[in-house]
């Protein structure tokens, strides 16, 4: 599992279960964020016009409900590796009503494809929708990390950093600190790691770095 897939299924993961505490449901974020999540989509109902209610503070239409399930049928086709299926499915999704996470995920499918730069564009459409929502930013520095356009990612990982809506919260200062990591900004980049644990005290990635980083120096 590479870090961008990582990161999307951790986000999928804290979106779902913020989901069904909003709906009043019980939930089990688990207890690392690399836990793998797909099980918890497939064996939970999930209350699509109670969330939506409460996000919107008024009744949800019958298109938002449809694309919401549209979503969900999506992420679970790409966790069977249906990237085809996924794609279409993310598309019917905006095509009925357009939100940030299905350009966000279906970005995510893009790059499962090996298809870098559409999903790059699907998380700037993402962002049109709704700025506030931080994941599309780091998805791009995330992706520009991999095509080694660092300078490139820096500044999207810092707006993903700076965005209103954005959880996990450590994954951006991770990303962050691989930029400065793969320009040879050693200081900085232990900054973002000790940052990255800070918030989450769990994640066994930043700590790895920064132990990696402990034996460069010595």
């Amino acid at each position: 599992m590479d870090f961008v897939e990582l990161t999307v299924r951790s986000r999928f993961k804290s979106w779902r279960a913020h989901q069904h505490s909003k709906a009043d449901f019980s939930k089990d974020e688990g207890s690392a964020p690399d836990a793998v999540f797909s099980t918890m989509l497939c064996s939970t109902k999930f209350d699509t016009p109670s969330a939506l209610c409460y996000q919107k503070y008024t009744m949800p239409t019958d298109r938002e409900v449809q694309a919401w399930e549209r979503l969900q049928e999506a992420y679970q086709a790409q966790m069977e590796g249906d990237y085809d299926r996924a794609v279409e499915l993310y598309q019917r999704s905006l095509a009925l009503h357009p939100t940030a996470e299905a350009h966000t995920f279906l970005g995510w499918t893009f790059h499962f494809q090996g298809k870098i730069e559409e999903a790059i564009a699907e998380c700037k459409r993402a962002i049109e929708v709704d700025p506030e929502f931080g994941n599309p930013y780091n998805d791009i520095g995330a992706y520009l990390i991999g095509l080694e356009r660092f300078d490139e990612a820096i500044p999207w990982l810092e707006r993903a950093i700076a965005a209103k809506r954005y959880d996990p919260r450590h994954f951006p200062y991770f990303n962050l600190g691989r930029a400065y990591l793969a320009k040879g900004l050693i200081n900085r980049a232990r900054q973002q790691f000790q940052q990255a644990l800070e918030i989450e005290p769990r994640y066994t990635l930043a700590r790895r770095a920064l132990e990696n980083l402990r034996r460069m120096v010595n």
